[in-house]
């Protein structure tokens, strides 16, 4: 049994890494309670694999991570949608478009990780963070709404959630994963999350 799982994906349009997993990786193998899983990054895939991982480690925590270009900072995820709309084909060459992740699912979940508390951690680090209110509409979200549905559905003890990290020309992979290691400590440790805003305006 292990304590944490952490997930990032697979390289995807092209690239030849992902800062994703390479952050997760580094960051479970600087912890004794962590294995990192990688997941395809497919829509008909990435789900599967992550429901095999929880079954093989059976953790305690479930804290999945993706790449987010664009973002200069670590992003913790609130809120995953029932819908992928795919801007490009996933590595299968999928592109699903307007369908929900969850047939008949919610419309939404919200996370199961105190992301403000984790996001203070964060910045106290000297680290950049932020919590974000969209996972896009691609596999992350997809993994991100997948694996709320399971809690809500079948693993109701189990904690889990999403962060995104940036590229590694906005953020070292070693800031990255230092940051997953103050996620995954917050979310250890912190039962009710901080009651400070973290809004935006538009």
């Amino acid at each position: 049994m292990t304590a944490v799982l952490l997930t990032g994906f697979a390289p995807f349009d092209g690239a030849a890494a992902n800062p994703s997993w390479q952050a997760a990786s580094l960051a479970a193998s600087r912890r004794n309670d962590t294995v990192a899983v990688e997941l395809p990054c497919e829509f008909g895939a990435a789900l599967p694999a992550l429901r095999a991982a929880i079954e093989e480690h059976r953790p305690s925590l479930v804290v999945c991570t993706g790449l987010a270009s664009g973002r200069h900072a670590v992003t913790p995820e609130r809120v995953a949608i029932n819908l992928v709309d795919a801007r490009i084909p996933d590595n299968a060459g999928a592109q699903p478009i307007d369908v929900p992740v969850v047939e008949n699912g919610p419309a939404a979940y919200f996370t199961k990780l105190p992301v403000k508390a984790a996001v203070a951690a964060i910045e106290a680090a000297g680290l950049p963070a932020a919590v974000s209110f969209t996972a896009g509409t691609y596999v992350c979200n997809q993994v991100f709404y997948g694996l709320l549905h399971l809690l809500a559905t079948e693993l109701p003890d189990l904690r889990g959630g999403f962060v995104h990290v940036p590229a590694e020309a906005d953020l070292s992979v070693a800031n990255s994963a230092a940051a997953l290691g103050l996620v995954i400590d917050t979310a250890q440790t912190v039962a009710t999350d901080m009651p400070v805003p973290s809004g935006t305006l538009h």
